[in-house]
């Protein structure tokens, strides 16, 4: 029996490094003080801070004034479409409409919806194709004179579709268009320049790339008209109050240090494990289904990291548990949804039908797997299936009709 844990839950959460926790220690026991103390203590603090702020804009060519803390993407997509709406509204009532697309996060997806029914906001959303993706030339048909706002996820959290966010960018600002993305998933694993890519704001987070949770932060390009988030005194220029996550921001620092660094070895060698868990499970599984886009044609338009899969005949949910008493960590969707019964919005959105949606599998790598790791899995998830199949009333109907074909 196998007791050691493999995790390939990633796009849920990753590992803090070892190195990421000991930066942050000392600013839990020796240098706690408040930055916004004016004593030489509190400069300390301070200090870390506007370091771990400059390292972040840094990543993403942009400016340290333009990078705001909050405590993680929920919060910061939260701050985007209700803080630019009520600034826009603001100006010119008729500015009111949003575009996002099916497939967002839910914090976009609910954000949109609470300005709809709170605020007389309207939103157009986006269809993508069979693989995820949204084709640049459907925004710019959406876009009216009263379009305030874009905003699209750059790496889709359940099946690693990679938008093209340089084509999106551009047609927004040709268009006079505010443009915001989510990158909390391709952070450390693609390319990101938000003057090269015309993206006006920018959620990030760090527990998704081996940081601390309950950190995350907000580009905003300067002059970029967005209401203020939270009152209070002066932090973070008085768009965002509250005493700041001295810890957590110091985490986020060393933790996307570290990212930059190892960006071109880690991502080939998710990459590799990635390629192998696909073609692993493809070539040992009938009546498997990769979704998102093919490796073979598309494999640097899905996340290094990630697999999903549809199974046929069985429900996620149940492979999951199989895989779980086997000390194998997986999920079925986005972390933020696992608790519901629904099948994913976001497979159900690229044109997968209920019971295709409610038999997948995610599985989210990260550089703390090894190819040992990988070869297990290979090894155990199609007995798994096999087994599930075999009491499964669908799949026992599909056993029979593939014994009556044979036969």
């Amino acid at each position: 029996m196998r007791f050691k844990l493999i995790y390939m839950d990633n796009g849920a959460t990753t590992k803090i490094d070892e190195n990421v926790l000991k930066t942050m220690m000392p600013f839990f026991t020796d240098k706690y003080a408040n930055p916004s103390s004016s004593h030489s203590f509190g400069q300390d603090a301070k200090d870390a801070i506007d370091k771990a702020r400059g390292r972040i804009a840094e990543s993403i060519n942009a400016n340290d004034d333009e990078i705001f803390f909050t405590s993680g993407g929920t919060e910061s997509n939260n701050w985007v479409l209700k803080g630019v709406a009520f600034a826009a509204k603001k100006e010119d009532k008729n500015k009111n409409h949003i575009i996002t697309t099916k497939i967002e996060h839910k914090s976009i997806l609910n954000s949109c919806k609470w300005l709809e029914d709170n605020a007389g906001f309207t939103t157009t959303y986006l269809d993508v194709d069979k693989d995820g993706f949204v084709n640049p030339e459907d925004v710019r048909k959406a876009i009216t004179s009263k379009t305030i706002l874009v905003s699209i996820i750059h790496g889709n959290n359940e099946v690693g579709t990679i938008q093209d966010i340089e084509a999106i960018g551009k047609i927004c600002k040709e268009s006079k268009v505010l443009f915001h993305t989510d990158v909390c998933q391709s952070y450390s694993k693609s390319e990101l320049d938000v003057k090269k890519q015309n993206i006006d704001l920018m959620t990030l987070n760090a527990h998704k790339i081996h940081g601390p949770k309950g950190i995350g932060a907000l580009y905003v390009k300067r002059d970029t008209r967005i209401m203020d988030w939270q009152q209070g005194g002066s932090h973070e220029k008085g768009m965002r109050s509250g005493t700041e996550n001295v810890h957590g921001i110091v985490g986020f620092g060393e933790a996307v240090k570290i990212a930059k660094n190892d960006f071109k070895k880690n991502n080939k060698y998710i990459s590799e494990l990635r390629d192998k868990l696909i073609k692993g499970i493809m070539e040992n599984v009938e009546n498997v289904k990769l979704n998102g886009p093919d490796i073979k044609e598309n494999g640097n338009k899905r996340l290094s990291n990630n697999v999903n899969f549809s199974f046929s005949a069985i429900e996620g949910e149940s492979l999951g548990g199989y895989l779980d008493q086997k000390w194998v960590c997986s999920s079925t969707g986005s972390a933020c949804n696992a608790r519901t019964l629904e099948p994913s919005y976001v497979l159900k959105a690229m044109g997968l039908t209920d019971e295709e949606a409610n038999g997948s599998l995610r599985l989210t790598l990260s550089k703390f797997n090894t190819e040992e790791e990988i070869d297990y899995v290979i090894k155990i998830l199609p007995k798994i299936v096999e087994k599930l199949r075999y009491i499964s009333p669908i799949g026992k109907v599909v056993n029979y009709f593939k014994k009556d074909k044979k036969e």
